[in-house]
């Protein structure tokens, strides 16, 4: 078992602010990082996540293949930015044949949470819910349970238990693309039974008017959890997908802080407004190394490709507290 570096990490994916360029967050001049053709099934390759691992980064990756269906398949990388995706969806081993079955799986988040790295996307069951599972070497991987009944999607772990418990973020839904959506906190003690469920917040006015929903896992600091999240915008055209941040209570997680009025990043490039679904970002994974408080957030962009960008903890903290909106 490889027990990650929790302190630093000092190969992290960086590229310095463009010289012209005074947003909080600024995107990678490479993007996008993973076409949608990287495997040759893929139709589209996108909403990912990843972590460090060994001596690189591993992650697990939505690929919608040709046929359409949506499924996660593992991924290895050197640099976090250039990656080799496995051509086989995950396939998990579980304990329990009353629910070794999905519909489909996609939209994935991956935490190292005290001694493995475990696994929660949507999962088909019956409807949207959150899967949860686990892996020691991104090879084999372990189905644990659906956590939560349907419908909902965007389950988000802690990196750590709060007060004794396991928490995660989720947004319940309905079967289709909804028209609402609210940020709720649930608890747990052992990652099977889940309750003490706290609502955290709700969707307001601009950008994050229609829905919003947790994004990558929530950050560590002295003042709170620093947590990106996506908002939607319902357009004349449809949906608009951006991001922002929040900072919660440490110790009680459904108490915000400070939330963005103004959005961090929005679809704005070719690649983030022209693809499957027109006019997204959707963010999935931000690694932190707290020596140079640089921070690498993953996303999805149109649905269709992943992309990378960049911003420092303390400038999103400084943007937060002077442009909070709650």
């Amino acid at each position: 078992m490889t027990i990650p570096n929790t302190t630093s990490l000092p190969n992290i994916p960086w590229e310095d602010r463009p010289a012209k360029n005074r947003d909080v967050i600024w995107r990678y001049s490479g993007n996008p990082i993973i076409p949608r053709d990287l495997l040759p099934t893929s139709n589209s390759i996108f909403n990912s996540a990843v972590v460090p691992y060994q001596r690189g980064f591993a992650g697990v990756f939505r690929c919608d293949s040709r046929t359409r269906h949506m499924n996660i398949h593992a991924g290895h990388s050197k640099d976090g930015v250039h990656w080799q995706l496995e051509p086989n969806p995950i396939e998990w081993i579980y304990g329990n044949s009353d629910i070794a079955f999905s519909e489909y799986c996609y939209d994935p988040r991956v935490v190292w949470l005290e001694d493995r790295y475990y696994i929660t996307w949507c999962n088909g069951m019956h409807g949207p819910t959150i899967g949860l599972g686990y892996t020691f070497d991104f090879v084999k991987f372990h189905f644990l349970e659906n956590a939560l009944l349907p419908y909902n999607r965007n389950g988000v772990l802690f990196p750590r238990k709060i007060n004794g418990k396991y928490i995660m973020l989720s947004r319940p839904s309905d079967n289709g693309h909804t028209t609402f959506g609210d940020i709720f906190i649930s608890q747990s003690p052992d990652l099977i039974h889940w309750g003490e469920h706290r609502w955290v917040m709700a969707p307001t006015s601009g950008w994050q008017s229609t829905k919003i929903g947790a994004g990558p896992i929530p950050i560590e600091t002295p003042e709170g959890w620093l947590l990106f999240y996506h908002g939607v915008l319902t357009s004349c055209n449809g949906f608009v997908y951006s991001f922002g941040a929040a900072l919660l209570d440490l110790e009680k997680p459904w108490k915000v802080i400070y939330r963005t009025a103004p959005y961090l990043l929005s679809p704005q490039t070719v690649y983030e407004c022209i693809g499957d679904v027109p006019n997204v970002v959707f963010p999935c994974a931000a690694l932190h190394d707290p020596d140079t408080d640089r921070i690498a957030i993953y996303y999805g962009g149109g649905d269709t490709v992943t992309a990378l960008a960049f911003t420092r903890l303390d400038e999103v903290l400084v943007y937060l507290k002077t442009n909070s909106s709650l």
